[in-house]
């Protein structure tokens, strides 16, 4: 355990307002999928702001791009609640509700110190990030991770050496 948490943002272009019939599906499942996230082993923050007490009002880019932001124990944590939980049946319909984003990228992943609270606007601004510069220890994805800053320099530091014998 480290003394960092790590940070996901994600956007998405919608397909069609949130009150339109094509988008009536991911409406559907905000409540359910919010309330998986909030019961996931390792799970601590997610952006949840507006009467609905989900992220869907917060739009720091564009009016018709929605963001998540959430804080989480470790990427093992975020990985198992995004690819191994029924957010993946979700996932797997996102081209019926969104567009290309037309960033080169849609998603990012970064470590923030253990009670921290990122912002959406830091969320944009390290999206931006990685689509400038690729993967890195500040921006990266589930693809090209990259470690917490204190495992990356636990993993720098030389091995003790062994006792002598007496």
């Amino acid at each position: 355990m480290t003394g960092y948490h790590l940070a996901h943002f994600n956007a998405a272009r919608l397909r069609a307002p949130l009150d339109d019939p094509a988008t009536a599906g991911f409406v559907a499942g905000l409540d359910p999928i919010n309330a998986l996230a909030d019961r996931s082993p390792g799970f601590v923050w997610r952006l949840a702001e507006g009467p609905a007490g989900d992220a869907t009002t917060v739009r720091p880019t564009e009016p018709d791009v929605i963001v998540t932001l959430s804080v989480w124990e470790s990427l093992e944590a975020l990985r198992a609640f995004t690819y191994h939980s029924e957010h993946l049946d979700y996932l797997r319909q996102r081209r019926d509700w969104f567009v290309p984003l037309g960033y080169r990228a849609s998603m990012v992943l970064w470590w923030v110190p253990a009670g921290t609270i990122p912002s959406p606007e830091e969320g944009v601004a390290r999206l931006r990030l990685l689509g400038a510069n690729g993967p890195g220890p500040d921006a990266f994805t589930f693809r090209s991770p990259f470690p917490a800053p204190e495992a990356a320099r636990d993993a720098a530091r030389p091995a003790p050496l062994p006792a002598r014998p007496a």
